[in-house]
């Protein structure tokens, strides 16, 4: 039935004429650009690839809602910036997200309620998400119709702070509090997402990091077995175990090196020098360093470069270890600096679709939540990488490219045998957000 009284009373007349707003639009939602990220989800299988692993327990007689379904309208919420679960409670007749599930917007089944999904969170143990970690992995190498020549591995982690009981919780005075400190491992190229890893809040082990690297390298190395693989990280990932796995399994690796006495002797004579270089018209100088280097926990002598700064502020030296080959200068500036771009991948992820939503008490929910989170950085990464290569929404945050492509107001019509979706006729962007779909829906994601 079609509301038509007055829905906001005692409204202001506008240019002498009376201003009455009512409730008899039709089917609107706000979440127009959904249709655009089902495209992507159905053409990375993305919603399928969690689910098959996922133990079903439940009578097949009896279900109403899939895992698959589930997985799909829960990974749009987060999309969309709905991460909370409950939210789904108020989005379950929203006739956008209802076809981005896969339903007709009047006639179908409304989506499911707060209660199951929060069932299928706590669904998956330790096995079933093994798997679906190794199927997010196979998600990025399936992305590639040819095998590329090398690629760039860029691993860190993030504190993801709690506040209740949550396992694997720990309490980290460099966050601030209790908190998560998940490795986040991504491509350097693309920006794509390789593996994200809910673990507990302290600073990662060598054992631990050369186990986690293990996995990945072994599983992009079944498909890919001659691909070059070059790993960055900063400087807690430079430990013996890490350096002799990458070693074994034919990686290079430029890795930042923290600082300790023997270093701080070996610099001392660059320092001076750097120091005295420096004018009023030259406010800083830099001067780069090669050597071999072993510590005491080291099978062997690695290259090590030595980055020697003076400022007003004082001469300050940072050092990295590579197996790369080539100039000092070249290597620090432009190959291991190029990873600061991970902390905008982090940021992705961490703030604009909130991967720290991790509240859960087992961990293996958190654990769920972190890959549903990833699965949602998959289409927003998706639909910025069918934006035109030299405009500005490449470079684009996520919550930009939400507020733009995806929260955008429609009006939906389902008819016999049509769905109509009628757009803002000023809608903005309305040639940009044209270009994307069809390169979305023209090929692969």
């Amino acid at each position: 039935m079609v509301n038509s009284t007055p829905f906001l009373p005692g409204l202001s007349p506008v240019a002498g004429k009376s201003l009455t707003a009512t409730r008899d639009g039709g089917h609107l939602t706000s979440n127009g650009g959904l249709i655009v990220l089902r495209e992507v989800a159905r053409r990375l299988r993305i919603a399928e690839r969690i689910a098959r692993h996922i133990p079903d327990k439940r009578n097949p007689l009896l279900i109403t809602h899939t895992f698959a379904d589930m997985v799909l309208a829960r990974t749009m919420m987060i999309a969309a910036g709905h991460e909370d679960c409950d939210d789904i409670d108020t989005l379950k007749s929203d006739p956008a997200f209802k076809i981005a599930c896969d339903r007709a917007p009047e006639t179908g089944v409304d989506l499911m309620s707060q209660p199951t999904l929060s069932r299928l969170e706590n669904a998956a143990d330790t096995k079933a998400l093994y798997k679906i970690g190794i199927a997010l992995i196979d998600l990025y190498l399936d992305g590639y119709a040819v095998p590329p020549a090398s690629i760039v591995l860029d691993i860190d982690d993030t504190d993801d702070l709690v506040h209740g009981g949550q396992q694997l919780a720990l309490f980290n005075t460099h966050a601030g509090g209790h908190c998560f400190q998940p490795i986040h491992i991504f491509e350097a190229n693309s920006g794509k997402p390789i593996l994200s890893l809910l673990r507990e809040g302290k600073r990662p082990s060598g054992v631990e990091i050369a186990r986690v690297l293990r996995h990945v390298i072994h599983r992009i190395r079944r498909r890919w077995p001659k691909v070059g693989i070059l790993i960055r990280g900063d400087g807690h990932y430079c430990a013996p175990e890490v350096l002799n796995l990458l070693r074994r399994l034919r990686c290079d690796y430029i890795l930042g090196l923290p600082t300790n006495v023997k270093l701080e002797a070996i610099s001392q004579p660059w320092r001076a020098p750097c120091d005295m270089r420096r004018k009023p018209s030259r406010p800083k100088v830099r001067r780069f360093h090669q050597f071999q280097y072993a510590a005491r926990s080291w099978a062997q002598k690695e290259k090590v470069i030595a980055r020697v700064e003076a400022t007003s502020l004082g001469t300050d030296v940072r050092y990295v270890v590579t197996s790369l080959i080539g100039r000092g200068k070249h290597l620090y500036e432009h190959v291991y600096c190029a990873r600061g771009r991970m902390e905008n991948l982090i940021k992705d992820m961490k703030l604009y679709t909130r991967s720290d939503k991790t509240a859960c008490s087992r961990w293996q929910a958190n654990q769920f939540r972190l890959f549903l989170h990833t699965a949602a950085y998959w289409l927003l990464h998706s639909v910025r990488l069918a934006a035109p290569r030299r405009s500005r929404w490449r470079g684009a945050t996520f919550e930009t490219i939400r507020t733009t492509f995806v929260k955008i107001a429609c009006r939906v019509e389902e008819m016999k045998r049509s769905i109509k979706l009628s757009f803002a006729s000023a809608l903005p962007q309305a040639e940009t957000l044209s270009l994307i779909t069809a390169r979305l829906t023209a090929r692969g994601t």
